[in-house]
């Protein structure tokens, strides 16, 4: 290699360097609302500093929600509650669908021009950004209206598993704490959850209006919260070794670890029971109960010409 072409790669390189130095951390947004260009961080981390017990307080008042409610429901007729319950996953739908918009493209940014590493270990999404700064203060407060997902399973009824409300309580607690350190890997967090509750509370209105949508579709969103929870330990572990350079405190990431991990076998046992182990039962159920009846039919018969 001539002394001309080392010293030319050096000026590129120069040159690559100077470019990616320059870059914004954040992606330039055409449209923007007023609340969004208003939003200040600082003021969300400093009120969530304070209030972040008050999730705390928030699952201890949900869990007496439950076990209350299931009582005073015990001996009741189950409400329908269609149309609300139609209205409220909605709602839920068009706000998961809206922070996705808004969240994607900071990631996509960042992913292709500071790559998986920055993404994972710099906090730029919510102190660089107004926009993803707004929607991540708006996911995190969230939570809160969400735990009334499990108001309208007691009300109708309803089977609530302990995945239900045992997600619910530590996704809320784990995100107003997690807030205001502003950590690093929450970027993925964010935008896995509201790109798949964005399809899941999508799914859940149109059943409540009852639209049968195929079974392999409600079998694809458990899978990819599945996914979710091996993407979110992941991410969380890479931070966790990383810690030196990634905007993640110590204890945060065992928190994290923890909580991903038990997601992982609570939804993939989850997905097994409701979609192969009960499919085998009912099938059992249903061979039992043909035989069952066939076998009426021949001592009926037997009777019949016996009698004659």
């Amino acid at each position: 290699m001539t002394s001309n072409t080392v010293k030319q790669a050096a000026t590129n390189l120069a040159n690559q360097t100077k470019y990616f130095n320059n870059l914004p951390t954040s992606p330039y947004y055409p449209n923007q609302f007023d609340f969004e260009k208003s939003f200040k961080h600082e003021d969300a981390r400093a009120w969530m500093t304070v209030h972040w017990i008050d999730s705390v307080y928030w699952s201890i008042l949900y869990v007496a929600v439950i076990f209350g409610g299931k009582y005073l429901m015990a001996n009741r007729e189950p409400f329908k509650l269609r149309k609300v319950l139609f209205i409220w996953n909605l709602a839920l739908a068009m706000f998961s669908i809206a922070g996705s918009m808004r969240m994607i493209p900071e990631m996509y940014y960042v992913l292709k021009n500071f790559g998986f590493d920055y993404s994972v270990c710099k906090e730029s999404y919510v102190t660089d950004s107004p926009v993803s700064g707004y929607w991540t203060f708006a996911f995190a407060l969230s939570k809160v209206p969400e735990l009334g997902d499990t108001v309208f399973i007691i009300l109708r009824k309803q089977n609530l598993i302990f995945l239900h409300w045992y997600h619910h309580i530590t996704v809320l607690i784990f995100t107003w704490y997690s807030y205001f350190q502003h950590i690093a890997p929450a970027r993925w967090y964010i935008d896995m959850n509201y790109v798949i509750h964005s399809c899941m509370y999508t799914y859940y209105a149109c059943r409540a209006i009852g639209i049968r949508l195929p079974k392999p579709l409600a079998m694809l969103i458990t899978l990819s919260q599945i996914a979710q929870m091996i993407m979110g330990f992941y991410v969380t572990y890479y931070s966790y070794v990383n810690a030196a350079t990634c905007s993640m405190p110590v204890d945060v990431s065992i928190y994290g670890l923890l909580m991903y991990g038990s997601y992982f076998v609570l939804f993939a046992n989850f997905f097994i029971n409701s979609y192969f182990l009960s499919s085998k039962s009912k099938l059992k159920s249903d061979v039992n109960g043909n035989s069952k009846i066939d076998n009426n039919n021949i001592e009926k018969a037997k009777k019949i010409k016996k009698a004659n």
